[in-house]
């Protein structure tokens, strides 16, 4: 998670490799927008296509990262062709076919809005997700979450993370947890974590639209 302009972005990486398919389907059932990170020499890869279907199948507002411009052997304005073609193959309405492009450096830790512009930092990738991916949905309604993801710790147990889709919870509050096959169970919040850069961060209550991890719920998956 990144705060930028008062404004918190939260930022999940999806695996690399389509064999991931469900972890990359639970990523994406998080997000509001989605970044293709394209590499400048080898183009989109087989992953890309995967994650894009489902991306736009969502449609997710998708920003286009073209990487590793400082190589010598750089290949934008084909590579750029090749995505162009990818998003005819795979869009499902026109609007999905206008989307922004940067240009990026991850090694020089620098972003460009246009190819030979010199960069000073990634700023322009915070200042486009500002302007183009939607802030979050809020519904209104008592405390509901769909677990994407599970971590664990010899302390605290289960660690359940995902997105608040409704409402609020604290430490202490009671919360019922519903299976694929409608079995519902009550458990007690026992600690609740939101994040901050690469850091979990305990704190007392998280709202509609964030990505916590909440633990004290030991039997879901």
């Amino acid at each position: 998670a990144v705060m930028y302009r008062d404004v918190k972005i939260n930022i999940i990486d999806t695996p690399g490799h389509a064999d991931f398919s469900g972890e990359v389907e639970r990523v994406i059932s998080m997000a509001d927008g989605c970044l293709l990170l394209v590499d400048s020499v080898e183009g989109p890869m087989p992953q890309t296509r995967f994650v894009l279907r489902h991306a736009l199948h969502r449609r997710l507002k998708i920003i286009v990262v073209i990487n590793k411009i400082d190589r010598p052997n750089a290949r934008i304005a084909e590579v750029i062709g090749l995505i162009q073609d990818l998003f005819l193959e795979l869009a499902t309405s026109a609007d999905q076919l206008d989307f922004p492009i940067l240009y990026a450096s991850a090694r020089e830790g620098i972003a460009v809005t246009e190819p030979g512009l010199p960069g000073k930092d990634i700023s322009p990738i915070f200042d486009c997700i500002l302007a183009n991916v939607p802030p979050p949905r809020i519904e209104s309604g008592p405390f509901q979450m769909l677990v994407s993801n599970l971590d664990y710790n010899s302390h605290k147990g289960r660690i359940v993370i995902g997105r608040v889709w409704r409402g609020a919870v604290s430490p202490h509050d009671t919360v019922v947890t519903l299976d694929a096959d409608g079995d519902v169970a009550d458990h007690e919040i026992a600690e609740v974590f939101t994040y901050l850069g690469l850091k979990r961060l305990k704190v007392d209550r998280v709202e509609a639209g964030d990505i916590v991890a909440l633990t004290g719920i030991e039997s879901v998956s």
